[in-house]
């Protein structure tokens, strides 16, 4: 199995690594931190400390909050319809949100909504959009060229094909296998690009290469490029779909790309609604939800039967991921 992804460090500098921004985009990035406005909103200061930050995820992609409504007490406000803003006392305000998540209460959650700007590979946005319930705008290569950014992999994340999981990995490559796959990743990402530059007859600066030749339309000229190439998106989505997201891409079964976006977005999420990512682990993500038969059988456990997989009930894959999660395995 390919290792979890590492803990991503929030407070790295936006200009830190040039391959994620140009010198242009830390300086955009730097004098919107820098602008203060005043409000009536709620304001979350631990989610403000990071607001329009670059927070570093793969190689060369980030995760960026740009804007946000709502926070735990919004929760609580929505649950009550009330006027002011929930409760004085944290604790019956957890006590709520507990509630609403264990019992899976999800409206209160949707009044609260974050904006996020994400650079990721292109193979893990088709993933990504597969999650249909937010609002997104991506940057447009007919419009624009595509800057030179391609992901590629770390050597303890390059693995071979599963032969248990058909969408899976398996040990990870080592020797002349992990150097000759990532040699020929690297080298077709850059032929790639040369031959995307080609096409537009552009070099680098986008300037012509050849003037007496014209270049193929921006809207063509992408199609040559690898799924490695990043894009980038804004996309705008409520709590509790996130909170879906989240559950489905940081679980350990997601591919490790995808799982490390998530796995910042879990940090954004503790920042921005402490109460509700609390209780999201407890019930969500450290949770777990049985069949019908699979809570007859736990029963009769407790009550001392012994109890195999033939008269369970249950089939020989449903018997392993029970056995699995009681750590019976």
């Amino acid at each position: 199995m390919c290792p979890s992804p590492e803990p991503i460090d929030a407070a790295e500098p936006a200009a830190a690594d040039r391959r994620r921004l140009t010198e242009e985009q830390a300086a955009d990035i730097e004098a919107t931190r820098a602008e203060v406005q005043t409000t009536r909103r709620a304001v979350v200061p631990a989610l403000e400390e990071i607001l329009y930050e670059p927070l570093p995820v793969l190689d060369q992609g980030f995760i960026r909050v740009i804007d946000y409504m709502g926070d735990d007490a919004g929760i609580v406000q929505a649950a009550r319809v009330s006027y002011g803003r929930g409760t004085k006392q944290i604790s019956n305000d957890r006590g709520l949100i507990n509630y609403l998540m264990r019992h899976r209460h999800t409206s209160p959650f949707e009044m609260c909504e974050i904006k996020l700007h994400i650079k990721l590979p292109i193979f893990i946005a088709r993933q990504w959009i597969r999650h249909r319930t937010a609002n997104v705008n991506e940057y447009s290569a007919r419009y624009s060229v595509l800057e030179e950014a391609f992901y590629t992999p770390a050597p303890e994340h390059l693995a071979a094909q599963s032969q248990t999981n058909r969408q899976g990995r398996a040990d990870v490559l080592e020797g002349p296998e992990s150097r000759d796959a990532l040699g020929r990743i690297q080298a077709h990402s850059t032929d790639s690009y040369e031959l995307y530059l080609s096409l537009l007859n552009e070099d680098r600066a986008g300037d012509v290469q050849d003037p007496d030749k014209k270049g193929l339309a921006r809207e063509l000229a992408r199609m040559t490029l690898p799924l490695n190439t990043y894009t980038e998106w804004y996309w705008k989505i409520d709590l509790h779909n996130l909170l879906h997201f989240s559950a489905l891409r940081a679980d350990s079964h997601a591919q490790y790309e995808i799982r490390a976006y998530a796995e910042v977005l879990l940090d954004v999420l503790k920042r921005w609604v402490p109460l509700a990512y609390d209780a999201f682990l407890d019930y969500r993500k450290d949770g777990a939800e049985l069949s019908g038969k699979a809570l007859a059988v736990l029963r009769r456990m407790l009550k001392g039967e012994q109890v195999d997989q033939a008269e369970s009930g249950l089939s020989p894959r449903e018997w392993r991921d029970l056995q699995a999660l009681l750590d019976l395995a």
